[in-house]
């Protein structure tokens, strides 16, 4: 751990309990959200992905109504 980490840590060891909860929940929302940008920066390549391999033939087109009738025979 780096010394700015350090420092860090021993300053908010010292804030109330309220104000500790309220920098621990922001600090896991940083996370999370930067696990959503990630998230969405995978499915924007497969997007990207599937729409090229349409354009090349190598993909086909299904309709709705068609993948929710395969759904409803296998659910069955």
């Amino acid at each position: 751990m780096s010394l700015i980490f350090r420092e860090i840590e021993e300053q908010a060891k010292c804030l109330p309990p309220e104000e500790r909860a309220r920098l621990a929940e922001s600090l896991l929302e940083s996370l999370q959200q930067e696990g959503i940008a990630e998230i969405e920066a995978a499915w924007e390549q497969a997007i990207q992905a599937r729409v090229v391999a349409y354009r090349r033939g190598e993909e086909e087109l299904i309709d709705a109504e068609t993948v929710l009738a395969e759904l409803r025979q296998v659910a069955r």
